[in-house]
């Protein structure tokens, strides 16, 4: 069974393979999935903020350990947590970051935790990557298993980007996204308190920012390429 990385890993020669998303990878998804690219930089603004990151260091996805998950896994499955409020107090602690540095570094050492009560659970009730896509929809993302789904996730923000696409797909919200239709898509995507929470809005908002943010920089890359075929003529002559 795959564990997930240690908190701290150091960065190895591979660290490339966590490089961040180009507009050429949103464009090769966002044609797979007949979307627009502003549609998907709409989801990853609300999911991951304004970085877009991905990833909190090499092979560590930007994560959520949810203990409500946790609990709701447990108590499906007959798994009984109550022995593990002593020995696992990190789990049931909220984050600490005063303890280990930074946010995902605590909410790191709570899923590690948890892992050591049972792995499985653990990353089911973690919500992972750029998209914040929960442990327990791995079969909807097309993977094999939980394990399968986590070593994807921290493979690449490309791979987390194939993974949200996958999920979009079976789960059915394709169509809400091609809409634009923002309320239905963030109640499948975000749950029922969507509204009191405002995703639909924000996810409006995000769409129309990065809307008129990809025209521009098409027509950016369009006038550059122009001004590039003006000056062929001129490098053949001197040629």
């Amino acid at each position: 069974m795959m564990a997930c990385p240690f908190i701290g890993q150091a960065a190895t020669p591979m660290a490339d393979k966590y490089s961040r998303l180009t507009l050429a990878d949103y464009e090769a998804v966002a044609s797979e999935l007949g979307v627009d690219v502003a549609s998907l930089k709409a989801v990853v603004d609300i999911e991951a903020g304004k970085t877009h990151k991905g990833f909190y260091a090499p092979a560590q996805p930007i994560i959520n350990f949810d203990l409500s998950m946790f609990k709701s896994l447990a108590t499906k499955r007959k798994i009984s947590l109550a022995k593990y409020q002593k020995s696992h107090a990190v789990v049931f602690a909220a984050p600490n970051v005063k303890r280990y540095g930074s946010r995902q570094a605590a909410q790191y050492a709570r899923l590690h935790s948890a892992e050591t009560i049972n792995s499985d659970l653990a990353m089911e009730a973690t919500f992972w990557g750029m998209f914040q896509i929960g442990g327990f929809n791995w079969r909807l993302c097309g993977c094999e298993s939980v394990e399968d789904f986590v070593d994807r996730m921290s493979t690449s923000e490309r791979e987390q980007l194939e993974l949200f696409a996958a999920f979009v797909k079976a789960s059915g919200l394709l169509p809400a996204l091609k809409a634009h239709d923002w309320a239905r898509f963030a109640r499948g995507y975000n749950g029922a308190s969507y509204a009191r929470r405002g995703y639909h809005k924000r996810l409006a908002s995000a769409y129309a920012y990065h809307k008129d943010a990809v025209e521009k920089a098409k027509r950016q890359r369009a006038t550059l390429q122009e001004e590039l075929m003006a000056h062929i003529p001129d490098v053949l002559v001197s040629d």
